[in-house]
């Protein structure tokens, strides 16, 4: 696998270390893709967005055109968070005594505040989108945060399955064990012993009052969610991973350590944009030595991302912003590498 037909995959992640021009090659991506004649949403996961300042417009959390066949969104991880927070707590009402709604309202309050809420509130959004296979896009582009974050994101959905799990076999133990304490009772007799817990998938729901049910029902359809969008996001034929890098020793070796990491996690990586070059035209001594100390990195990155296929992307004269400086500075470059 490798950078060309890149836009032809139905998601593509952009991730990297902070600074080094993700969303710059994210936009550039989702124009160059538009041009082409295909429907494409890029979509920030950054809490420090960007991509308004890309475009020069006023983007946020919601669905924002940009140009013909180009649409931007800013996912606000704390929104996210509230907007799942109320979902949930007006469900819990329904299932709830009327007495206990106050109560019910100021812990899913607390709740929002804990560490990971954001988080996960953030992955269950891109999952969506993710697993959304007949939407209204044919490419799903993502400014990821830097890569610390955006491993965090990949593996939350096993870590939630796992977690999922527990929490129904926890909750199914504890009423087989409640119907034998309740055999056990002087007088109660000629009722069912439980059979042996099983497998929570199967026959989850078996002996749950409908509190409980509709709980587990909730955290299933979660979990079913985001298994969906990892069957995406693990498929080489809909799903590319790009990192982009700049010829400097810290983001090489991030870099490095987030390959081997998504490797494990089986994410198809189609390969690297270096970025931030030194033009060849550039002249002066000062920029001869960066140029013979770039050299250096860019032996560092063909060792350490050995195998990946590599696009090169000189430091521009002026800043990338707007369509139109993104159609004479990136987009010819990523059209000749037939990205």
């Amino acid at each position: 696998m490798g950078l060309a037909g890149l836009t032809d995959l139905r998601v593509v992640f952009v991730g990297g270390k902070g600074g080094v021009g993700k969303t710059t090659m994210a936009g550039g991506l989702g124009a160059h893709a538009a041009g082409q004649g295909k429907r494409v949403l890029v979509v920030s996961t950054d809490p420090a967005h960007s991509l308004g300042d890309l475009f020069e417009r006023s983007i946020g959390d919601a669905v924002t055109g940009v140009t013909a066949g180009l649409w931007c969104l800013e996912i606000d991880p704390d929104a996210q968070a509230q907007r799942h927070v109320d979902r949930v707590t007006e469900q819990m009402k329904g299932l709830a005594a009327p007495a206990m709604h106050q109560e019910l309202v100021r812990q899913m309050d607390t709740a929002r505040h804990s560490p990971g809420a954001m988080e996960a509130a953030l992955l269950e959004r891109i999952a969506g989108l993710i697993a959304d296979q007949g939407g209204d896009y044919d490419l799903l582009i993502f400014d990821t945060a830097p890569t610390g974050h955006t491993l965090r994101l990949l593996s939350l959905p096993e870590a939630m399955a796992a977690w999922t799990d527990g929490l129904l076999a926890h909750n199914k133990r504890s009423e087989q064990l409640g119907q034998v304490l309740k055999h056990l009772t002087p007088g109660k007799r000629g009722e069912e012993m439980p059979t042996p817990f099983d497998d929570p998938r199967e026959d989850a729901f078996a002996g749950m009052d409908r509190r409980t049910r509709h709980v587990a029902e909730t955290l299933l359809e979660r979990r079913r969610l985001f298994h969906r969008a990892r069957r995406v996001m693990t498929d080489g034929q809909r799903t590319g991973f790009v990192f982009t890098v700049i010829p400097e020793r810290l983001p090489i070796l991030e870099t490095a350590r987030a390959v081997r990491t998504l490797t494990e996690y089986e994410i198809p990586i189609r390969g690297a944009i270096i970025n931030q070059l030194i033009p060849d035209d550039a002249d002066g001594e000062f920029l001869a030595r960066r140029r013979q100390r770039e050299a250096r990195y860019l032996d560092q990155i063909q060792h350490e991302l050995s195998g990946l296929d590599t696009l090169r992307v000189p430091l521009q004269s002026d800043d990338l912003q707007g369509v139109e400086a993104l159609e004479r500075g990136l987009i010819p470059i990523l059209r000749e590498h037939g990205v």
